[in-house]
């Protein structure tokens, strides 16, 4: 075997491809996508809310990155901050801007090569929505069956009344009560049925065995779609719009749902937030093409922070994509270290810069579509509650940070705590230029970059290492990093002898002869 080594620059061999462009028309399938908060991402208007146009704004910081997509959070209009309980489907919060405003986002994106992704939160609404304000005036009500009701004799019958707590809700008593107003106190109305909110009481659930509630949410989905041009949507809560005892409804649901959309918008791109095994994540692929991969996050925090693959991941992503693969072989598995909902990476890791950069290379190297949380390439910080891993954007130092967001005091990610984009991308060691070098050497690569090629299992299993392969019709290539700080000497396994280059190396000293390659302390190698 030739004996390779590398530096620390990416460079190019055989294997590369010219730059990445994304097609709107077939989003996901290549690239790295962008999760942002628009509240904590850019300040356009000095208002101290993040906004539409401050998005705009950083395009160019974002393509500069190599991002080849961005989801948006809800942008509709509602009365909280987070805005996941919404009031009008159709329009634009006035926090964030207006239509046209979203409108010129999506057009200047799109000049760039960047599909827009709508946070599209269709489990619920809020109790301020039209619909419900007319629901709970009472059973004769046209809304009344756009949402849940049960009288309290009936859910103490079917031993309805509690749920259990579950990762992404810890509501318990899920039924409630309409509230009415006299004297400016809230009071019981007189309506005796309740209604279901599975998240809080603010947020009254949606009854999808309604037909005509469901022609309503498709007109919603063409219109987005087709006469303001976005390109897809993330499915919030998808799992949750039948009970689990009738989960079989969900999933026809989210296929019917996935063929309104494709006929609408061919190549239209739909990510679910479905959060159980593998096995019951599954069939959500008859409907959508992507689906969140959370067990994945939280098994690779793990082993990076213990510098060990002790469960042997890869033995679990390999079982849960096979399983995905036997509904849907074009499946593509969404990737991320954390979001809106989950601790920061960062702040999970300890801000320790070398394990970061082992998240990035692993994120980034994995079969599948990467997300990247906004914020995680320079380290943001943010523990719980769900303010504070939503920390505004750290731009610059201060005054000379006029596009921060300043909506929040932060606790975890401030220019003392979180070194500023400004800074890190001044200087070639940061965890900003790292991400920045790895995603270009994934969008130029014709295997990392295909989203759909598959994993191949390595037998290499020596402690503080993890290693895998990437296969689709242009060949295979192989990842080994090293999880600890300590250079390892890995004996290559059958199966990667035949490889013959260092494509890329991350720390310097990484060497490739005879069967054996040295990687020093959190390294990664690519191999061909």
């Amino acid at each position: 075997m030739p004996l390779s080594t590398v530096t620390t620059e990416v460079r190019t061999s055989a294997l590369t491809v010219g730059p990445a462009s994304v097609s709107t028309t077939s989003v996901g399938t290549t690239g790295v996508h962008y999760e942002l908060f628009v509240r904590a991402f850019a300040d356009s208007n000095n208002d101290g809310i993040g906004d539409l146009n401050g998005v705009t704004q950083k395009l160019d910081y974002l393509s500069d990155l190599g991002i080849s997509a961005i989801w948006l959070m809800p942008i509709n209009p509602s009365p909280t901050y987070h805005k996941y309980d919404i009031t009008d489907f159709y329009g634009i919060d006035p926090d964030y801007g207006t239509l046209a405003d979203f409108r010129r986002l999506i057009d200047e994106a799109h000049k760039r090569g960047i599909a827009v992704l709508m946070d599209l939160v269709i489990h619920h609404t809020s109790i301020q929505h039209h619909w419900f304000q007319e629901a709970a005036k009472g059973p004769d009500n046209p809304y009344r069956s756009f949402y849940k009701w049960m009288l309290p004799e009936e859910i103490k019958r079917r031993n309805l009344a509690t749920r259990d707590i579950t990762a992404d809700s810890d509501e318990r008593s899920p039924w409630h009560n309409v509230l009415g107003r006299i004297g400016g106190a809230k009071t019981k109305s007189a309506d005796t049925e309740k209604y279901y909110g599975m998240f809080w009481s603010g947020m009254p659930d949606l009854n999808f065995d309604h037909q005509p509630l469901r022609d309503e949410i498709y007109k919603i989905v063409r219109y987005w779609l087709t006469e303001v041009g976005v390109d897809g949507f993330r499915l919030d809560a998808a799992r949750h719009l039948y009970r689990e005892a009738e989960e079989p409804k969900n999933h026809q649901f989210w296929e019917e749902f996935g063929q309104v959309v494709q006929a609408a918008k061919p190549g239209a791109y739909l990510v679910g937030e479905v959060w159980t095994r593998p096995s019951k994540v599954a069939p959500y692929f008859r409907g959508l093409q992507a689906n969140f991969n959370f067990d994945l996050a939280l098994e690779l925090e793990e082993i990076i922070r213990r510098g060990d693959d002790a469960n042997d991941v890869m033995a679990f992503l390999h079982e849960t994509q096979s399983a995905y693969g036997e509904v849907n072989d074009q499946f593509i598995d969404a990737l991320i270290l954390s979001n809106h909902d989950q601790n920061r990476i960062g702040s999970l890791l300890k801000g320790d810069l070398n394990k970061l950069k082992v998240a990035a290379n692993l994120l980034l190297t994995l079969p599948g579509n990467p997300y990247l949380y906004y914020g995680e390439e320079i380290g943001m910080l943010g523990l719980k509650p769900d303010e504070h891993i939503r920390e505004p954007f750290i731009w610059n130092i201060g005054k000379q940070d006029p596009n921060r967001a300043r909506w929040m005091h932060a606790r975890y990610s401030t220019s003392r705590t979180v070194r500023p984009l400004a800074q890190q991308q001044t200087d070639p060691h940061s965890l900003y230029q790292h991400y920045k070098r790895m995603i270009a050497f994934r969008n130029n690569h014709p295997i990392l970059n295909d989203n759909r090629s598959r994993l191949v299992l390595s037998n290499i299993r020596q402690k503080g290492t993890i290693a895998f392969g990437r296969q689709n019709e242009f060949g295979t290539v192989w990842v080994i990093q090293n999880l600890t700080k300590t250079t390892i000497n890995v004996v290559l396994s059958a199966a990667e002898q035949a490889v013959s280059e260092v494509q890329l190396a991350t720390v310097s000293g990484t060497l490739l002869t005879d069967n054996t390659l040295t990687l020093p302390g959190f390294g990664v190698a690519v191999l061909i």
